[in-house]
């Protein structure tokens, strides 16, 4: 038993003077609890990591991802286990609570699970205390590899994220993070209803591949680039963030803040380069 990605639901199609009574398809959203179990003094603390909304599906990702962008695992070998809380009796709601069990030589922070102010774009936390904040946790400027993207490769990954997204096609209703290599190649893309579910889970399935940080890749993300989203790539190590959409000014900080670069406005015909320019092949 499982959450499925989509429902049916009945609907009153409106139009041309008429009420037709139809079946649609909808994106499922639901709760994922994201628990962290720990070593403590007197043996495994459970704590509450996080609540978001999301489309049900890798969701183990989701967890590991999460946990990676906001520092509190690096890698695999943090993570002893992932797995849904289970009870007894099985029922849908427990797909809707994932554990995850750190090894003992990872410590957690507790204020950054009690800050939790990543999780909307409404914190209320300066831009300034953001950038300190995420310093704090370990995020570093992105190094430039000397590789750089081709203007052409660009163009393409607008309408490549958008074939990947096999349950947009069915609901209009999901966003969508890819990450495609310099040269193009769609390494793994993930939808949500959230775009910084999307881009959790893109970032866990590299953690829990163990191919993390990474460097010459490109992250795109369908909608606007925001904050949330260039932390999260940073955290990764990813050197490029392009959005189909607009960016945020604070998005635009923090990609010159820590070295990346960043694209809005992704089309097959164009785009503006907030930051980074040099990481970018131009023909002109």
């Amino acid at each position: 038993m499982s959450l499925g990605r989509t429902v049916q639901v009945e609907v009153a199609r409106v139009g041309g003077g008429r009420t037709l009574s139809l079946e649609d398809v909808v994106a499922t959203e639901e709760p994922l609890e994201i628990r962290i179990v720990g070593a403590g003094p007197g043996g495994p603390i459970t704590t509450r990591a996080s609540i978001t909304m999301r489309t049900p599906g890798n969701d183990f990702e989701l967890a590991a991802g999460f946990l990676v962008t906001e520092g509190i695992v690096r890698s695999p070998r943090d993570i002893a286990r992932i797995d849904y809380c289970l009870g007894e009796t099985l029922s849908e709601q427990e797909f809707n609570v994932v554990s995850v069990e750190l090894l003992p030589t990872v410590t957690v922070d507790e204020s950054v699970l009690a800050r939790n102010f990543y999780m909307t774009s409404s914190c209320g936390v300066c831009g300034k205390a953001s950038l300190d904040s995420l310093r704090a946790q370990g995020c570093q400027p992105v190094p430039f590899g000397g590789s750089q993207l081709a203007e052409a490769v660009l163009y393409r990954l607008h309408d490549e994220l958008r074939r990947s997204q096999d349950v947009f096609q069915q609901t209009g209703g999901l966003h969508a993070a890819g990450l495609f290599t310099f040269g193009g190649e769609l390494v793994v893309s993930r939808e949500d209803v959230g775009r910084h579910n999307a881009v959790d889970k893109v970032v866990g399935e590299r953690c829990l591949a163990g191919e993390l940080p990474a460097s010459d890749h490109v992250l795109v993300v369908s909608g606007r680039a925001s904050f949330e989203i260039i932390q999260k790539a940073a955290m990764a190590g990813i050197p490029v963030v392009a959005a189909v959409g607009a960016p945020s000014s604070m998005a635009v900080d923090t990609a010159e803040a820590f070295s990346m670069t960043l694209v809005g406005f992704l089309k097959r015909d164009g785009f503006n380069v907030y930051a980074g320019a040099s990481r970018i092949a131009l023909s002109i």
